[in-house]
This record gives C-alpha cells, structure tokens and sequence, in this order.
C-alpha cells in the first residue's frame, strides 16, 4: 500500500464524510484532520480521523495525500502558502465546487510538476447543512467524482490512481473532463438550481413574512425547491465569484425564459414550454 496516511484540511460535510467513508471501505491507514480544535475535538468523536492539527504543516508531515476539503477560496489560498513546503511525492488534491482557478493555481504553484503533484477533483455530493456533525459515509454513494486533469495527466497511475481507486470503493463515480466545461457545467447543474432556491425562498419571506407557514401550506414542491435555501453563505460566496461568468451566463438565460413565460401565461406559448420541460426527464436512448 502506497498511501499509508491521508491528511484532510477541512473536516466539515465533506471531508469529514469522505474520513467516514474510507474507513467504511476498509482504509487501514491513518487519517489526520486539520482545522479548528472545537471541530477536531467533534470529529475525533465520530471518529473521522485519528489525529487532528490546526496548523496544516504539522497535520501534513507524513502524509502521502493531502485533501484540500474547504470552501474554494481557502483551496487556492492553501495551495499558494503550503504547496510548495509539501514533499514532491506527496499528491496535493481537492474537493473544491469550481477548477479554472484552482488549477491555475496549482500551475502556478507546481509548474511543470503540476501534473504529477495536484490532482482536480470535485464530488457532487452534499447537504443544505454543514459541518462535521453531518457527515455522512454514504454521502458519495453514485455521485459523480469530477477530475479535471492538466493536459497529459495520468491521473491513473502512481499515487493519483491508488487515491482514485478509493474513491471508487466509496461508491462515488468518477468522471474526467476540462476544467472550464467543468465550470460551465456546474453552472447550470448545481450553481444556478442553488441560487434559484435563494432567490425563491427570499422572495416568500420578502411577500410573506418570516413567520407564515408557507412549507407546511407549500406542500412538496415547494420543500424541494427552498431545502438548498439554507446552504451557507460562506462556501457558495467562493463559487460565485470563482464561477462569476458562467453563472452569470446561465442567470440571464434563465430569465430570459422566465420573462417568455410571463408574457405568454394565456398562449399556446405556455404549454409548449411544458412539452419541452418535460424533454429533460424522458428516458435516455441507450
């Protein structure tokens, strides 16, 4: 076994549930957290990981893999100031929600090592909640695991591939593809659908009132399309402005359709765009 020891910096939702996760599968090795000492102390007790630092040169000495498990901007900020300290056999990783900057960075950083020193992952795989007390093992149960790797990357071979084999055991799906179609993607997936519900949920209380039961009175659709309502601000601050133009992009499509349906609420306009939403979840042809 090559990987003897992971360090995770974030132990949140996310690298708290990928900790859980690898020791549901069977990881043997040890698991080092690092992050603030109240959430290490909660995340020893979940057993997430085995020791845990505040300081990330400490929690990574010895460490074969570094998972970078915190809101984008701090990913960035991390690969800067504590890239270049790390030992060269040494596979810096991330679970970041957007890639352009973060590999740039890692370019930057790591030069033409880059290759062979950061691997660009993002699983699609979260909560409305945060923190370590919602992690999860199951958490990456067929989610997509996206990898954007530099151009000539074997992302397979070497530490990269045993690192991407467990996150195959975890259940997650990997899927490689270039960091801007990555962003451009997740724009539209993931970004646009979490600041429609924003929007949404701040609108009813702007109309309503704090206080009005609309949830209850709602019904389901409305629950599924405010639950991502309560995400925090503090990690979709980094993706917005790290993803700025396409969801830009994607915003003003949406509104341009939403402004079509409003002006053809009483044409045959309206229905047509009910046949056409409902294109999206036909059955695919094999």
């Amino acid at each position: 076994m090559t990987i003897r020891q992971i360090t995770i910096i974030g132990v949140g939702l996310i690298g708290g549930s990928f900790s859980l996760a690898l020791r549901r599968q069977g990881f043997t090795g040890r698991i080092v957290g690092c992050d603030r000492a109240a959430v290490l102390d909660r995340a020893l007790i979940r057993g997430a990981i085995d020791e845990g630092f505040p300081h990330p040169f400490e929690a990574t000495r010895g460490s074969q893999v570094v998972v970078l498990a915190t809101p984008v901007l701090g990913i960035i900020d991390l690969i800067h100031r504590f890239g270049p300290a790390l030992p060269v056999k040494t596979l810096l990783t991330d679970v970041g929600s957007t890639k352009r900057e973060v590999l740039e960075e890692a370019k930057a950083v790591f030069g033409k090592n880059a290759g062979v020193r950061f691997l660009a992952g993002h699983p699609m795989a979260g909560k409305e909640q945060s923190g370590i007390e919602f992690a999860d093992a199951d958490l990456f149960q067929q989610a997509p695991w996206f990898v954007t790797p530099i151009r000539g990357q074997k992302i397979y071979e070497g530490v990269s591939g045993e690192f991407l084999d467990w996150v195959d055991r975890i259940g997650a799906r990997i899927a490689s593809l270039d960091a801007d179609e990555h962003d451009r993607l997740c724009a539209w997936i993931s970004h646009l659908p979490q600041m429609i519900s924003t929007a949404l949920a701040a609108t009813l209380v702007d109309e309503y009132g704090q206080e009005a039961p609309l949830l209850d009175a709602g019904g389901r659709s409305l629950r599924e399309m405010t639950r991502t309502a309560s995400s925090p601000y503090s990690v979709w601050r980094d993706i917005a402005l790290t993803n700025k133009k396409h969801l830009q992009d994607a915003i003003s499509k949406l509104e341009q359709r939403l402004a079509h349906i409003r002006e053809n609420l009483d044409t045959r306009e309206l229905a047509m765009e009910f046949e056409r939403a409902r294109e999206l979840r036909k059955p695919r042809k094999s």
